[in-house]
């Protein structure tokens, strides 16, 4: 359980547009609220969440773009950006980890947030989407040890971007969290944000659904709606103080 921490900033790298909403985005609100700077990567654009054969390609990217930037506005994100890979065949190449360790490096994260690699099935009726597995697998390889690695990725430095060890790695995750994050203040916020992707909830009001899943999370615990994590802590309080101090004397 964690009800107080709150990150300088933060990065959200995901699969699709509406994976944060469905995964993360209370958490983020929660911490923007409390002053954390939030920005998101998108690996795809969803050009083929839109199963509508009268749409382009092009024309389904555009839409699910235009919602993924109103969804992060409603939580007070406007930094996001897409990195326009196909959207069903994404793989977690090396191709995609530079570009992932170039926007950590250009960010400058104290915390990482994507999703569970490991994760292919939850239950008897649900299998991770490949897509969600690539991206989290790239996120997580980008964050340690590529990120924070000067000869790995060395082109990048013609760039101004300097190697950069975030502090925590948050995976989000529902079979074996070790960290929940209460989103009592931010749940409505979450909702609203989701539904913003209105060609992926169409005719489906996700509120019901996402109160019942953010109370499961939460039960037992002191909060009624939660957000649960697999939270790996890089660097301890004493050296991420260390670190910043280092960084900012090298600038």
């Amino acid at each position: 359980m964690n009800k107080t921490y709150i990150p300088e900033s933060a990065l959200a790298i995901v699969a699709h547009p509406d994976d944060i909403e469905f995964s993360c985005a209370g958490t983020l609100a929660r911490w923007i609220k409390g002053g954390t700077h939030a920005a998101y990567v998108l690996c795809t654009s969803g050009d083929a969440g839109i199963a509508d054969t009268k749409l382009t390609r092009q024309q389904a990217a555009a839409i699910r773009e235009a919602e993924a930037l109103e969804a992060a506005r409603l939580v007070g994100v406007t930094e996001v950006t897409f990195l326009h890979y196909l959207d069903g065949v994404l793989v977690p190449s090396l191709d995609l980890r530079q570009k992932l360790v170039r926007e950590i490096r250009r960010f400058r994260p104290e915390v990482v947030l994507t999703g569970d690699p490991t994760l292919v099935w939850a239950d008897d009726s649900y299998i991770n989407h490949p897509d969600h597995r690539a991206a989290s697998l790239a996120a997580v390889e980008a964050v340690f040890p590529a990120a924070g690695q000067p000869h790995v990725f060395e082109e990048l430095a013609a760039e101004g971007l300097k190697p950069h060890k975030p502090r925590k790695l948050y995976c989000t995750n529902w079979r074996s969290a070790n960290t929940f994050v209460s989103i009592d203040d931010t749940i409505e916020l979450k909702i609203e944000a989701l539904r913003a992707h209105k060609s992926q909830m169409r005719d489906w009001d996700p509120g019901p659904r996402i109160r019942e899943w953010a109370s499961e999370r939460a039960r037992s615990m002191e909060m009624q709606y939660a957000e649960g994590f697999h939270v790996v802590t890089l660097e301890s309080d004493e050296d991420w103080e260390k670190y910043k101090g280092s960084v900012e004397n090298r600038a």
